[in-house]
């Protein structure tokens, strides 16, 4: 690949990742009632105990929301477990999920 198609894949991706990240947020705040403003949902923070503080209501719900908005399901306890440490987390999930584009 020459530089230019890897730099337009990097911008793509990078731009995927923020989009995600953006919709992530706003089911935080809009769907678990978050109450914190979108900048400040930092997305490497862990999402509970010291992080965000949900709690394993909100973990249900964020699956919920996973196969609502992502028609992503997900039957692995230890993957759902790994996956919902922050928000990049769910982020690497949900891309996973989707597959090569």
């Amino acid at each position: 690949m020459s530089e230019t198609t890897d730099l337009a894949e990097m911008t793509r991706r990078v731009a995927q990742r923020e989009e995600l990240l953006g919709r992530l947020r706003k089911i935080l705040i809009e769907h678990l009632q978050l109450r914190r403003e979108v900048d400040e949902l930092d997305p490497d923070a862990p999402l509970f105990g010291s992080g965000f503080g949900l709690d394993s209501l909100d973990a249900v719900e964020l699956v919920v929301c996973l196969e609502t908005e992502f028609g992503l399901r997900v039957n692995d306890p230890t993957v759902l477990r790994q996956s919902f440490r922050s928000l990049n987390t769910m982020i690497d999930l949900v891309l996973g999920h989707a597959g090569p584009a």
